[in-house]
Order: structure tokens, then sequence, then C-alpha cells
């Protein structure tokens, strides 16, 4: 034992000095004759509590100086100090602290620039790493957000970046590129035009204001539909009447918040008009946060859900060639956010009855009247598969059924489903709800997205894939059999179920209600990590 035990505290020993070993490296300060700049060599020493990444971007440079030049420190500085336009915080990478080093470089002794200069890499990889993929980790935050995680390799962009003096375009590529994440950072800049005015709660005693009341609370309104841009008219502003050119602006700012364009002022548009500036500008923040997180690449072709937007966009090679409205997940049962692509679609669908609903919904209906399973053309299953009366069926025991709704019209499904692999079990369907389309606020299913026209959007898709064999008349004659069907999906339809409640659309700032109030905590992490 003794012998063992000196040849353990032998190999720790050796292992320990092999890990305390100098590494090796060139201390000779070299001059850029074409620049007429020296670089200094930085000490490994100076590393050893560092990351590992950042070790690898100075061996990568032979342990010197990487900003040397004062171009490339300019433009990292530039881009720390405008990083607010993304909406992250300056303070977060040392602006500060930046700012004063650099104003006093050329006074700061070999080692102090060094130091700097280490500074000046820690805080380009940290902003570089949050603009790519976010400040923040959403697997971190939420339970039912499934993202890829997005990678990226910043040692070869360095590289480049610092030698060919790059680095303004390589954050420009570290950045998202999509569409609505640009316009996102616009509609900061257009908010940012607003005055820093404090307005007082706007409260109404009545149920709602329509057009022709007369009441004092009108001249308040005003002034906020005014500072927002949607009431022109000065003149009558100190009017107490709810005037037609009032009318008029209030329906602007329903469209813009997608609200009931209908001119009454009741508890949805009251809410709205209350919100400040800066809580706008707090949700536009985690907005782009949000976007980070996405894919950079959404592909060719896709399909994107927006939750509190309601609407489906089916887009092929950017351009949206159609739209649906959809019904999403309740606040209690969200639909999850996810990435995907398109399987398959099944025609005349049946529903299996998911265990949420067997819980909250079945059980206690069918407990009260036995009719709820003939009424909706439920199937009871038992665990061998055998069919059970039900009469037979037990509410003790009702977890151990299974629950089959058959194929048609009036199924919970609708006439098509369609699938894609995720991990909490939902997909894109129709639904024997139609009318909840014709809703403003359709935030009322059990976590399934439901589209409207869903047959329409199959048709096209196929039809686009192969257009001879997916005439229009053959999905019909499917439906028409109300057999279920199911038929592949060959071409590569990615699918994404997001979540964004502004946007810049036409230039005006679009907001939507935060269904699953997710805005105002988001913002407070970020600035509190």
């Amino acid at each position: 034992m003794k012998i063992i035990t000196s040849l353990l505290l032998l190999t720790l020993f050796i292992s320990c000095k092999k890990e305390e070993k100098t590494i090796a490296f060139d201390d000779s300060i070299i001059k850029d004759t074409v620049h007429d700049v020296i670089i200094r060599p930085v000490n490994p020493e100076l590393l050893k509590d560092k990351s590992d990444s950042l070790k690898l971007y100075y061996q990568k440079l032979n342990f010197h100086e990487i900003w040397y030049l004062d171009e490339n420190r300019k433009d990292l500085i530039n881009e720390i100090k405008f990083c607010y336009q993304e909406g992250l915080n300056p303070r977060d990478y040392s602006v500060e602290f930046i700012d004063i080093l650099e104003a006093k470089r050329a006074e700061l002794s070999d080692e102090d620039i060094v130091k700097y200069d280490i500074l000046l890499t820690e805080s380009f990889e940290k902003l570089a790493l949050h603009l790519h993929k976010g400040k923040l980790n959403p697997k971190e935050l939420y339970t039912d957000w499934d993202l890829k995680p997005k990678e990226i390799a910043l040692s070869p962009l360095l590289e480049t970046a610092i030698k060919e003096k790059k680095v303004a375009s390589t954050f420009k590529e570290i950045k998202p590129n999509h569409i609505v994440y640009q316009l996102l950072k616009k509609s900061l800049i257009e908010l940012d035009k607003f005055p820093n005015t404090t307005f007082s709660k706007i409260e109404i005693k009545k149920d709602k204001i329509v057009l022709n009341d007369t009441l004092p609370e009108m001249v308040k309104i005003k002034k906020r539909l005014a500072y927002w841009n949607d009431y022109k008219n000065k003149d009558s502003i100190i009017s107490w009447a709810y005037d037609t050119l009032t009318f008029k602006a209030v329906k602007r700012f329903q469209a813009r918040h997608g609200l009931l364009q209908d001119g009454v002022i009741g508890k949805g548009t009251l809410n709205a008009l209350n919100v400040t500036k800066n809580e706008r500008r707090e949700q536009i923040f985690a907005n782009l946060e949000r976007w980070r997180w996405y894919p950079n690449n959404l592909g060719k072709q896709y399909l994107i859900v927006n939750l509190p937007q309601y609407i489906l966009n089916y887009v092929v090679d950017n351009d949206t060639v159609a739209t649906h409205k959809t019904v999403v997940g309740t606040a209690k049962r969200k639909t999850p956010i996810l990435t995907s692509k398109l399987s398959n679609f099944v025609f005349n669908p049946t529903w299996t009855i998911p265990p949420t609903i067997i819980k909250e919904d079945l059980t206690p209906s069918a407990s009260k009247n036995r009719n709820y399973f003939p009424s909706r053309k439920l199937t009871i299953y038992n665990n061998k598969g055998q069919e059970v009366s039900p009469y037979a069926w037990n509410p003790a025991r009702a977890n151990s059924y299974r629950y089959v709704q058959k194929p048609g019209y009036n199924n919970s499904l609708g006439l098509v489903k369609f699938n894609f692999p995720n991990n909490h079990l939902v997909y894109l369907h129709d639904t024997n709800h139609r009318d909840y389309f014709a809703k403003n606020f359709r935030s009322l299913s059990s976590g399934c997205v439901r589209v409207e026209n869903p047959l329409i959007l199959a048709k096209q898709i196929l039809v686009k894939e192969n257009a001879k064999k997916w005439e229009s008349s053959e999905i019909d004659s499917i439906i028409k059999r109300e057999k279920t069907k199911t038929v592949s999906v060959k071409d590569t339809v990615n699918i994404y179920i997001f979540y964004w409640t502004s946007w810049l659309e036409n230039n005006q700032l679009q907001f939507r209600d935060d269904i699953y109030n997710l805005d105002k905590e988001l913002f407070e992490k970020l600035r509190s990590n």
C-alpha cells in the first residue's frame, strides 16, 4: 500500500508539474513598418487565469498584441459604444474603463498597454457572443423553449478581422440578419425620437367610450394619441368630445397594437395607451434579445408562427407567399417555442386526447355525463387495445385509457394536421372551432397551433413540391373519402414557432399584447446579469 500511495503521489506531482510548464513564446517586440507601430509580446503568464478561448486568440497571433492598430481599436470601441442600438448595455463591456485607457494610451507603460489589450480582447469576445447568440440562455430561463444552441468559432474571425482591418464588418456578420431584427433596431431609433414626456395614468369610470361621448378624460386620451402621432388635429385637443377625427386616430392606434379596430375605447385600448415610452423601449430590448436566440438562416422555405400576433406566414425565397390566422396556446397551456421541419400531412386525422386534457377536461365532464363520449365521436380503448363502452368506463382509472376521436369535419384536429418532430407533442392543425378565427384575442388552444384555411396551405406546399401529382381535386377527393391518409413532405420546409411582440411595419411602430408575460421579466434579467 505504501508503494502504491507513493506512486500515486509521484504521478500527481509529475502531472501538476506538466500543467505548470511555462509556454514558450517569442518575447521580442515586432515592428510593423507598414503602419509604423510596434507590436508588444504578451506573456502567457498574464493569461493564466483567463478562459481557454482567450488563450487561443493570443496563441494564434504568436502571443503578441492584438489591438495594436488604432483603426481596429476604434472599430471595436465604436461597436461597444453603439451596442445600445442592439438592445445591449455598453457598460457590460467595460466601456467607461476602456474610454479612460484609450484616452491616455500613449502615456501607458508597455505592461499596462498589454493588460489593456487583454481587456479589449475580453470585451470583443463577450460582445461578439452576446450579439451572435444572446446575452442570456433561453434553456436556463424556460422549460418550453426548444431552440438549437447557436455556436460560433470566434478565433478565425478575430484573426481575419485584425489582419485585414475588418473589425466592423466582422461584427456585422456576427449579428442576426433577419429583416425583423433589422427593423426592430430601426424601431429603437424611431422610439427615441419621441420626447421624454411624463404622462399620468388615464382612468375612466365607464366600461368603454364610444363615438360622440363627451367626458373630461378625452383631453388626456387625445394628448396621448397626439404623442404617438396617431392624432393630428392639435387645435381640438382640449375638447371633451369624442369626435370623428379622434375616432380615426383611435382606430390607427388600435391597428398598430393588434387591437380590434372598432374605435371603441375599452380596457384593451386604454391599457395600450397607458404604456410609457420607457416600457416600450424595454419591450424592444427584450425582443432584440429573443431574435438573437433564433437561427440566423431560416432557410429557403419555411412556415413561421408569431404567437402574440396570431399569424402564420409561409415564406419562400424570402417572399411571404401566404398568411394565415392562428389560434395559439393559453397562458396556462402555452405553445412552446421551437424549430423543426415539416415531415408530413395527415388528412382526415384521428385525434388521441393528450394527458392534460384527459385530466382537466375529459374526466370531470364525462364523470357527470357519459354522453360526453358519443357526442364527440370518441372511442375508448383499454391498455389491451380493446374498445370500452362509455358505461363501463371507470373515471377513477381515466388515465389508463386511450381516447380516440374519429375523423371528420368536426374532429378537434379538423381535416388536416401538419406533423413535425418535436419534444412537446404539438403540431399545426385545422380545428372544429373555426369561429375562433373571427376573434381578436386568440390565445385559446391547449398548446397546439390551429391554422385558418389549412387545406389551402397544405395544397400550396404540396403543389409546389409536385404540381402534376397534387392537383387541388386530388386533395379534395382524399377529404371526401373521410379515411385517414398520411402524405410525406419531401422538400425541406422548416417550421418556426417564435415569440415577438414588437416590430416595425411601413415605418410604424407595432406592438402586441405580451400574452405569456415574458417581456418585462426578460428585460429585468438582461439588465441584472
